[in-house]
């Protein structure tokens, strides 16, 4: 099945006009700040039985204080904490917010969990060993766990691969702009636009550009899930011209 939508609510109307459009959505709001769990509850009683949140986990896992995306972050770090956050350390912090961050997929009854990682998390031994000690000891229930490294990962296939294959992950990546270097069930792709260097979220993609990833889709598509997720200013366009390209009709 091929599960197409957006990173984030970007249907003008609000959530009843995304629900009439898609029936999947990556939430954002649970990378900033992870709503409590009974506004999880509540937004999975609003949506319809069919349609399907996956979570971008909180970034007091991936991300460190100093990062700009803090900005948003109502948890307000000591300075004497700044390095227990983030870069999947083996700290209590870390492993705590998992923990949160777990039970608001469970309340969303997520099937998809993806932890994004920044380009200042780059291959190192270091990073290689965060990445190990957290996967390997956290409770992931029946969550299906997907993981986009940026920044210096990308000269490093082989690692990547090995830490994928080892800790059962999906390497999700932008497949317009390289593939993943594992075989899973599940494949899961966020566009962020072409051009520019990690990502360029002004893009607009072209209907070459559609049909070349409907060409990508169908070919992992034999493999099982692929979710195909737009990450870009125009996304809702852009996924919306996706969907009616693969033949689906809309009102």
């Amino acid at each position: 099945m091929i599960k197409v939508g957006t990173c984030g609510w970007s249907v003008r109307g609000g959530k009843k006009a995304y629900y009439e459009r898609f029936n999947v959505i990556e939430l954002q709001d649970t990378f900033y700040n992870l709503p409590r769990v009974e506004t999880a509850k509540r937004w999975r009683e609003q949506a319809p039985p069919d349609f399907e949140f996956t979570v971008k986990a909180w970034q007091a896992i991936t991300h460190p204080p100093t990062s700009p995306t803090w900005r948003r972050c109502r948890v307000k770090v000591a300075s004497e904490a700044m390095d227990k956050y983030g870069f999947f350390r083996p700290t209590d912090e870390v492993f705590d917010a998992w923990e949160a961050t777990l039970k608001i997929c469970l309340a969303l009854r997520a099937r998809v969990c993806v932890f994004q990682t920044p380009p200042s998390f780059g291959y190192s031994k270091e990073n290689m060993s965060n990445v190990e000690a957290f996967f390997s000891s956290i409770n992931r229930g029946r969550l299906v766990l997907g993981w986009e490294p940026r920044g210096t990962w990308h000269e490093h296939p082989e690692a990547v691969k090995k830490l994928c294959s080892d800790l059962d992950l999906v390497h999700v990546v932008d497949i317009l702009r390289r593939r993943p270097v594992v075989e899973y069930e599940v494949n899961y792709f966020r566009l962020h636009g072409l051009g520019g260097k990690e990502v360029n979220y002004r893009y607009k993609y072209t209907d070459e550009d559609l049909r070349r990833l409907l060409e990508l889709v169908e070919e992992y598509a034999e493999l099982g899930d692929v979710y195909v997720m737009f990450n870009n200013v125009y996304m809702a366009d852009d996924a919306l011209r996706f969907k009616k390209l693969m033949g689906e009709e809309f009102e």
